[in-house]
This record gives structure tokens, sequence and C-alpha cells, in this order.
């Protein structure tokens, strides 16, 4: 069977990144979410590699073994970017396929933007591409959504972190089960006077895709950094619409596919939906959107055979 092997690698953006990797051949650069690792990414790496593809997930910044600053203003999309496309230069290549789920979708996306010279292709999985709106993001979801909005509640110093880190196994248990498709759906909206972990009912038994080895590897990583570098991600929303204001509403064009679950509480509420159906005016190379039935938000776990097939199908076209 393909060994997944892993080293840390010095990113140009001037941070240590670990990273797990498997394969030789043209790079394809796995890109976690939240709350995820390079883990999240198990059955791609292996399968990348026996297509004939160097696949390699770091850690992003903040993140398990990676780590990174405590500064938050350290986490902007700049900052993220510049994590990704120093990869590509300390591992000596020109370009690399990038593939993003979750918060990496946003992160794909941006480098698509941003440096569409060094991007073959991007893989967008929950998150479709939104261009830049026209005010800063987190007054507007306070306005339209309401403090309990999980955005606007992660804006908070300290407390979603010493929730979730209060009990690690029980938030990763809770969180990957409400989120995926086989739980009962998840409204994003926490309760007045309450936490995250609060729309997150504890699973009568486990989805067949996720395991307690899978929780309990998820816990290991995040033993030594926890949660306030991922949620650092999140406080940076508004500082990242100011930062990125020269490439409002530029167009990506490198070829790109979209992937998600129909059960996906981001890509599946009508608006979002809205979103994906009018990508193609900022994203003109979009090859195609594949919707995996019955599936939620952990698009790669959840569905890894189906994924996989896209992801191969649409590299070996690039």
């Amino acid at each position: 069977m393909t060994e997944i092997t892993h080293r840390h690698v010095q990113s140009t953006s001037g941070l240590r990144m670990h990273i797990a990797e498997a394969g030789s051949g043209p790079l394809v650069l796995l890109l976690h979410g939240f709350p995820e690792c390079w883990y999240s990414w198990r059955h791609q790496l292996v399968a990348l590699a026996e297509a004939g593809y160097h696949a390699v997930a770091p850690d992003q910044r903040g993140y398990a073994r990676t780590g990174g600053p405590s500064r938050v203003e350290e986490y902007t999309i700049l900052h993220l970017v510049g994590d990704a496309v120093g990869l590509i230069d300390a591992l000596g290549e020109e370009q690399a396929a990038v593939v993003g789920h979750d918060w990496g979708a946003p992160v794909a996306w941006a480098a698509a933007q941003l440096r569409p010279d060094r991007v073959r292709g991007v893989v967008s999985m929950s998150v479709p591409h939104r261009p830049r709106t026209s005010r800063p993001p987190v007054a507007k979801m306070r306005q339209q959504l309401g403090e309990g909005f999980y955005m606007v509640y992660f804006q908070q110093p300290d407390v979603p972190e010493a929730e979730f880190d209060r009990d690690r196994t029980a938030a990763f248990r809770r969180l990957l089960f409400a989120a995926s498709g086989d739980g009962p759906g998840l409204a994003p909206i926490v309760p007045d006077g309450g936490g995250f972990l609060d729309l997150c009912p504890e699973p009568a038994e486990l989805p067949a895709w996720l395991t307690e080895d899978d929780i309990a590897a998820y816990v290991r990583e995040y033993e030594d950094t926890g949660f306030t570098g991922p949620l650092n991600w999140y406080r940076n929303l508004d500082r990242n619409w100011e930062l990125t204001a020269a490439w409002h509403r530029a167009p990506i064009t490198p070829p790109a596919l979209f992937i998600a679950g129909d059960r996906d509480l981001v890509a599946a509420a009508p608006k979002a939906r809205d979103s994906v159906a009018g990508m193609k005016t900022f994203v003109p190379d979009l090859r195609d959107t594949v919707w995996l039935p019955g599936c939620g938000h952990w698009t790669q776990q959840e569905r890894p055979d189906e994924v996989n097939r896209a992801l191969i199908d649409f590299l070996g076209a690039l």
C-alpha cells in the first residue's frame, strides 16, 4: 500500500510547515478547512499518489503540527496564500494544482486569483467562489443573522476556543457528526448564553465514514496547538476585505472544479446555491460542478471514492 510520509518544510513565506505527502509527479496541494488538518485528506493522498501525482497536505497556519504566530493579524488571506505559494516554491515546483475544502477553499480560490501563474488548476469543495462584497462582511452578517451566527460568535477572543478545548474528543465527535450528511442538520446560530457545540448533538453512533480512531487522530494532532490559531482565520474576515481591494471582482482564470454535498450546510443553502449557479461569471473556466447526493460538509471524508474520481478526472484533463 502507498505510504503517507511526514516532514517539515520551510515555506518561502517564512512559516515552517508540517506536510503529509505521498507519490511523485505533478504537484497537487491539498488545503484543509476548519477544524481539520492534513488528516482530512488521508484518502486523497493515497489515491492521488497511485494515480501518478505528488500529493501534499500541509497543516496550514495555526494548525496542528505547523502551529503559527500569536498575533491575530498574522492570519490574513495574504498570509495564507503566501504560505501555499511559498510551499510550491519550497517543494521545487513552478506550479501546482490547488485543492481546498471549507476554509481551504477560499485560500485555493485566492491563490488562483492572486497568482494564476502558479496554479495549474483549482478545485473547491464546499465553498463556492464569492466575489468581494461592497462592504466589510462581519457587520453585514451581524445585521442579517445576529450575534449568534457562528462566524460572528467566533470573533470573540478566548470564548470559542475555551469551548472547543474543554473536551476535544467530544468537540470533534459532535461537530463532525452534526455537519455531516448523516447528522440532523446544523443551523449555525449559537443560542443566547450558549456555545457553538450546543448546536451539535452527541451521536448515538458514528456514521460509517467516521471512526473513533479518526476522532482520536484529530485530538492527537491538536494536542499542542489547540483551536486559537484556527479561529484566528475567522477574526480576519474584515481585514481580508480591506487587503483585497485591488482584486475587487477580479476573475479567477485557471481551470476550476467545484464539488459539494447536497446536504452541506455551507454549499446547499439557498444563497450558496445561487453563488454556485453564478460562479462562471467570475470563474470563466469552471469545468464542472459536482453535487454528491446525501453528502454533508466533510466532502472528501464522507465520499472519498467519488471525490477521488472527480479529482483524478479533472487533473488528467489539465
